[in-house]
């Protein structure tokens, strides 16, 4: 929870390590500036692509009380979208909240002055990336109390889930958000929070001849504990006894620890991911769901509230310039 008022004393919560609460004094400067709130979402994001199909999972793990779940949105035809840290805000002068998974439009074509200077990542997924900033600016520019916090810390953060255009195939990739900030001199402890542009971290596929596997992020980014991944190379009896005479979820196995998960059956790795969820979330929610490249998205455990579809941009046109790899054989 971000909170921001002058005259007043705030708590910052942040993630630092474990969840860290900084207290921070903000000067009386004559008038008061409405409170703005942002609610954190922590959690696991589980993406398991196998034959034809791409199963993911979102873990409920609050980061503080009255934390909202990890909430997944439609960004496009062959992509959804996991969105974990500050993707809801609040003001006491508006009882509705301010959601970053309503009402989400892509951006048309790309402007130039948000290219990349290296000239690598992905003009595409940078177009998603730039719309998200962009409702993020006019809410982080609300912040004007010092906030101690690492500048590798995202506040805000998307695992992105789809097929890539141009028979790319499957992709995931995370997209970050940090903040920055600096001291108006003139107006004493007052400071200027600006939110930086994405970073963007490919989780899937893997390099060449690096073996695919079962791909997971989470939030806060350095919250501990075994992946599933992990948990299967390791035989963790937690979940061993779920393959124990079951053939079809012994070959799921098979090609996970080989290696080779995109050749697992897709019935048959939903089903595994629908057996094994509830025993590493624990008492958690999750919702699980599978995508595939012709048909979208559809619920195996779906959420408490109807994923609402984002608005498509009929201005961009089909060869919009990408800034993806090329697809390597």
């Amino acid at each position: 929870m971000l909170r921001s008022r002058y005259s007043r004393r705030i708590a910052v919560f942040l993630v630092s390590g474990a969840l860290c609460t900084f207290t921070v004094e903000v000067l009386a400067q004559g008038q008061l500036e409405d409170e703005i709130v942002a609610n954190l979402a922590g959690g696991r994001a589980i993406v398991h692509v196998a034959k034809d199909v791409i199963v993911f999972a979102a873990v409920d793990q609050p980061v503080e009380r009255n934390s909202i779940p990890p909430r997944v949105m439609d960004i496009d035809a062959t992509h959804i979208g996991i969105l974990f840290g500050a993707s809801e805000w609040r003001s006491p002068a508006d009882p509705k909240p301010f959601r970053l998974d309503r009402n989400f439009q892509r951006v048309g074509r790309a402007d130039p002055k948000y290219q990349s200077a290296s000239g690598e990542g992905d003009t595409d997924l940078e177009t998603i990336g730039i719309a998200f900033l962009e409702k993020l600016r006019p809410l982080v520019s609300q912040l004007h109390h010092k906030i101690e916090f690492s500048p590798d810390e995202p506040i805000f953060q998307i695992v992105m889930i789809g097929y890539a255009p141009n028979d790319y195939g499957p992709e995931v990739w995370v997209l970050e958000y940090r903040m920055e900030q600096e001291q108006v001199a003139t107006r004493g402890d007052y400071w200027q929070t600006r939110i930086q542009r994405p970073r963007f971290t490919q989780l899937y596929p893997p390099e060449k001849h690096a073996p695919r596997t079962i791909v997971e992020s989470r939030y806060p980014p350095d919250r501990k504990g075994p992946t599933l991944a992990e948990m299967i190379q390791g035989n963790d009896p937690n979940i061993t006894h779920l393959w124990s005479g079951q053939s079809r979820f012994e070959k799921v196995i098979e090609n996970i620890r080989g290696g080779q998960a995109q050749k697992a059956v897709a019935i048959d790795s939903a089903d595994f991911m629908r057996a094994v969820l509830p025993l590493i979330a624990g008492g958690s929610k999750f919702v699980l769901g599978t995508m595939e490249e012709r048909r979208g998205f559809e619920w195996i455990v779906p959420p408490d509230e109807p994923v609402e579809k984002a608005q498509e941009d009929k201005s961009r046109p089909p060869d919009a310039p990408t800034l993806r790899r090329t697809p390597k054989p």
